[in-house]
C-alpha cells in the first residue's frame, strides 16, 4: 500500500498522521505550504478539490475529510476502531460522524466566527459554539462514564481518540475565559486522552510535529 499524507503539523492532518502511525504504515509526508497558497493550486485541487487539509493520496485515488480518512484506515486494517460485522459498528459510525459534524465543526465556529456569522457577530457565533462544544463534550463524557466502549477508552488506541484528543488540545488553547475548556471538567475523556498521548506513535507525532509530550491533557507543556 502506497501511501502520501498532505500534511502541516497541528491541522486536522496531524489526527490522520496519528492514525498512520499507530498503524505503522508506511507513508510519506508532504508537508503543504498553507501560506504560500500551495492549497490553492491547480495541482493540489487534483488530491482534494475543496482545498483543504488532511488529503491521503492512497493506490485507489486520493481521499480527503478527516472521518472518511480515518473509516477507510479502520476498514483497510482492521483496527483502531470497530469492523464492518462488528455489534459495536453502529455506535462508532454514529460517535465518529458525531464527532465530525457536531464538535469539529462547534471548534470551527469557535476558531473561525467570521465564516458562519459574518465579522459584525463573531462575538455571538463564539458564545453558541461554547456553548455547543461542552454540551457535546459533556455526551461524550457520559458515553465512556457509563459504556467504557473498547473503542473509546483507556485501554485500547481508537482513530476517535485521537480525532477527540486534538480538538480538545485546539479547545485548551484557546485564550482565557470566557472561552476554551477545562479538562478537568471531563474525567472520563481526560483519562482516555490521557492515554492516548502517552502511545509510543503519539510520542513520535508529537515529537515530529512539536506538540509537546503531553499534546492533549496539557498542551504547551
Amino acid at each position: 500500500m502506497t501511501l502520501t499524507l498532505h500534511h502541516a503539523p497541528d491541522f486536522a492532518s496531524t489526527i490522520v498522521r496519528l492514525a498512520l502511525e499507530e498503524l505503522e504504515l508506511p507513508h510519506t509526508i508532504a508537508l503543504a505550504d498553507i501560506d504560500g497558497g500551495a492549497l490553492a493550486g491547480p495541482e493540489y485541487r487534483r488530491v482534494n478539490p475543496v482545498g483543504l487539509i488532511p488529503a491521503l493520496e492512497t493506490d485507489h485515488g486520493p481521499m480527503f475529510e478527516t472521518a472518511a480518512i480515518l473509516l477507510w484506515l479502520v476498514d483497510q486494517t482492521g483496527r483502531l476502531g470497530p469492523s464492518p460485522k462488528d455489534p459495536d459498528r453502529g455506535a462508532f459510525l454514529s460517535w465518529l460522524f458525531f464527532t465530525s459534524n457536531a464538535l469539529h465543526q462547534a471548534a470551527l465556529a469557535m476558531f473561525y466566527p467570521h465564516r458562519p456569522a459574518g465579522e459584525a457577530n463573531t462575538d455571538a457565533a463564539q458564545a453558541a459554539a461554547q456553548e455547543q462544544i461542552i454540551a457535546r463534550l459533556g455526551l461524550i463524557e457520559t458515553l465512556i462514564a457509563r459504556e467504557n466502549p473498547r473503542w473509546l477508552s483507556a485501554d485500547h488506541p481508537g482513530v476517535l481518540g485521537y480525532y477527540i484528543g486534538m480538538l480538545v488540545r485546539w479547545l485548551i488553547m484557546l485564550p482565557p475565559a470566557p472561552y476554551g475548556i477545562d479538562l478537568a471538567d471531563f474525567p472520563h475523556i481526560k483519562a482516555v486522552l490521557a492515554a492516548h498521548e502517552a502511545r509510543p506513535a503519539a510520542l513520535r507525532v508529537a515529537e515530529a510535529d512539536g506538540l509537546g509530550p503531553t499534546p492533549f491533557t496539557h498542551p504547551g507543556a
